[in-house]
């Protein structure tokens, strides 16, 4: 059962049921399925215990919008758990890219922001998994070292099914594979590192004002990003 193909409550109680191979939740009894009617499976009792209270605090209409464990455990076990290798490649690839190798060319102060904000960064993933990444100015692509890209690739592939359904939020909302490393690693507190994904657009702001729209959808994005950290942190007994 699996309570998306309708939009009413059809459930009384909500329970957590420890299960061989993790936790499961049940509705009146009966196991929770995923939209793909996977069974809900989870790795420890934090999560299903999430995603418990997530359908209870459901009123007469089911709102999926305010479920945001239970849309991050649908990815890891229809999605993740099916191609997790693929996953974990598109995901290191942002490393040949990452955002915080590709610095302005003017103005100066930009780029000085730039260099203090991310510098910093790319040497503690230089001591932290010997992967040196090294910043360009301008937006020509540049090869990194393969075997920095190797090292990191391998880092991402290390993770859990539920780990990259969280990592790859943290990477694609961010547009940077170092900051997804730094949000999983509590280097900095989560909103310091999202902050640091929109140097550009922030400089943008206080040059130009801000566009409300453009601001409305980044805050947005940075709910997704800190929803997306706390769900990793789910993921540790």
């Amino acid at each position: 059962m699996s309570g998306w193909n309708t939009k009413k409550r059809f459930w009384k109680d909500v329970s957590v049921s420890e299960q061989d191979a993790g936790f499961g939740v049940l509705l009146d009894g009966r196991s929770l399925k995923t939209p793909a009617k996977t069974a809900v499976i989870v790795p420890n009792a934090k999560i299903a215990e999430a995603i418990a209270a997530e359908w209870d605090a459901q009123g007469d209409q089911i709102d999926p919008l305010s479920m945001p464990v239970m849309r991050w455990a649908n990815a890891a076990l229809d999605k993740v758990a099916l191609q997790h290798a693929e996953v974990a490649d598109m995901l290191a690839d942002y490393g040949g890219t990452d955002l915080l190798c590709y610095r302005a060319v003017s103005p100066e102060a930009l780029v000085a922001r730039q260099a203090e904000a991310w510098d910093p960064l790319l040497d503690w993933a230089a001591e932290r998994y010997n992967a040196r990444l090294v910043p360009v100015r301008g937006v020509m692509f540049q090869a990194q070292d393969a075997g920095a890209l190797e090292r990191l690739r391998q880092e991402v592939h290390a993770f859990s099914n539920f780990e990259l359904a969280a990592f790859h939020d943290l990477v694609s909302l961010s547009g940077s594979l170092i900051l997804g490393f730094a949000a999983v690693e509590d280097l900095k507190p989560v909103t310091e590192l999202w902050n640091c994904s929109r140097l550009d657009e922030l400089w943008q702001e206080e040059q130009w004002g801000r566009d409300e729209e453009a601001h409305a959808l980044a805050e947005t994005k940075k709910s997704a990003f800190v929803q997306a950290r706390n769900h990793f942190d789910l993921c540790s007994d």
